[in-house]
């Protein structure tokens, strides 16, 4: 049996499993719960009472956490002539137009945040099939094609912790709140945050209950099972 292995069972004898945590209890757990030598991410994963199949039952927005991830965000925007300036001058790591397609289509993806003005996308659809399955196609429901005058904008709160989040086919959100070295102040914080946008973004086309398991899990640790109503009820600081 493998060293992760072991850790991995020691954690799990920590865990009931039977029991559904208040959200601060699950957060404490968590944090003792982690056994990797870094600083492992928080994950939310919930499950919804949606068909993804379906196009009227989509779950798709962004989250801006109060206290971000606790991680560097290498931020790349794709914009040219003045827009170009205004997302240098913004703080974006990278900023181009041809030359940033070029880069991409030769296999560098060496950035966290893809951001566009609507004038690049043309440019911009050619990198679909590598940007889309890596979560970093700019969107317009992300927030993350904007006008050149909101790049500013975008930049800010992409650096400060803006999180997008969609439902997969099996109609689960996965989402990281933050590092176990957070102190549980922020990391519920965050939390409420999530739960908040999530609740904004129920789509018309879903019926009965919206959010029908919470789980909370550090990097490589164990699930944790949230009680649902108190964690809904989260409200931010």
């Amino acid at each position: 049996m493998s060293k992760n292995s072991k850790k991995y069972l020691e954690a799990l004898k920590l865990v009931d499993r039977r029991k559904y945590y208040s959200p601060e209890e699950a957060i404490e757990l968590a944090k003792k719960t982690s056994y990797v030598n870094f600083d492992a991410t928080v994950e939310v994963h919930m499950r919804l009472g949606v068909d993804p199949r379906h196009a009227d039952q989509q779950v798709r927005s962004v989250v801006l956490l109060p206290h971000g991830l606790g991680k560097e965000v290498r931020i790349l925007v794709f914009a040219e002539g003045e827009a170009e300036k205004i997302a240098q001058e913004a703080g974006a790591d990278y900023a181009g137009s041809d030359d940033l397609v070029k880069q991409i289509q030769d296999g560098w993806l060496d950035f966290d945040v893809a951001i566009a003005i609507p004038q690049m996308m043309g440019k911009v659809g050619r990198l679909g099939r590598i940007l889309g399955p890596r979560g970093l196609m700019p969107n317009p429901k992300a927030s993350t094609v904007v006008p050149a005058e909101d790049l500013p904008r975008a930049i800010k709160e992409s650096r400060l912790g803006r999180v997008e989040f969609r439902v997969d086919k099996t109609a689960n959100l996965h989402v990281p709140i933050g590092k176990v070295g957070f102190p549980t102040e922020k990391l519920l914080d965050n939390m409420a945050a999530l739960f908040e946008a999530v609740k904004k973004a129920k789509p018309a086309g879903a019926k009965g209950q919206y959010i029908r398991k919470i789980t909370l899990a550090t990097t490589m640790g164990p699930g944790i099972k949230l009680d649902t109503s108190q964690a809904l009820a989260l409200e931010t600081a």
